[in-house]
């Protein structure tokens, strides 16, 4: 009796914690492509114009991003202005819930068919070592190698530190706009 009442709540715990990190990654990106010139790099070979998406099927949270060109990202919300170019699917929230708790690397996810990729496939490659460049930075060390496919030999703890403190002030900052607005 009393695990059919948890089961709702675990549900809605999850689901909000994938919510509020998608908010997170998404401001992140658009905040690491303005600080970091290797994500630029890596962002330059996705069309101007390209709408990511990172969705929860059938209609769990989302993040939207496009990228405006020159390497740099714009966070969009849960909305798309229009079509999207390239969605990255979990087939399920608590897949979703998995990679985001970096209790499993996005590799593996996709390795074990917990995620759908639609679009082209070398931009999602492309997204995805955007997304593990972000990680190195944001996550402490101990975690990011839980969470990503290789951590980068030459990130330094200065760097790491400057870019990471970087990053989380201008993510601060679009949630204070965001809530002002």
């Amino acid at each position: 009796m009393l695990l059919k009442r948890i089961q709702p709540m675990m549900f809605q715990a999850r689901r909000l914690y994938v919510d509020i990190m998608f908010q997170v990654m998404g401001r992140a990106l658009q905040a690491v492509s303005e600080v970091d010139e290797t994500v630029r790099k890596e962002a330059r070979g996705l069309p101007k114009g390209l709408l990511f998406e990172m969705t929860v099927m059938p209609s769990g949270p989302s993040l939207v991003v496009e990228h405006t060109g020159d390497g740099q990202f714009r966070y969009h919300g849960q909305i798309a202005p229009r079509p999207v170019n390239l969605s990255i699917q979990f087939k399920h929230m608590a897949h979703a819930f998995l990679v985001l708790s970096f209790q499993e690397k996005t590799a593996v996810a996709f390795a074990h068919d917990r995620m759908v990729v639609d679009g082209d496939l070398s931009y999602a490659v492309r997204m995805t070592r955007v997304l593990n460049r972000l990680e190195t930075f944001i996550l402490p060390r101990l975690i990011a190698k839980r969470a990503v496919k290789e951590y980068p030999a030459g990130l330094h703890l200065p760097e790491k530190l400057i870019s990471a403190a970087r990053i989380y002030r201008r993510v601060a900052t679009q949630f204070l706009q965001t809530a002002r607005a």
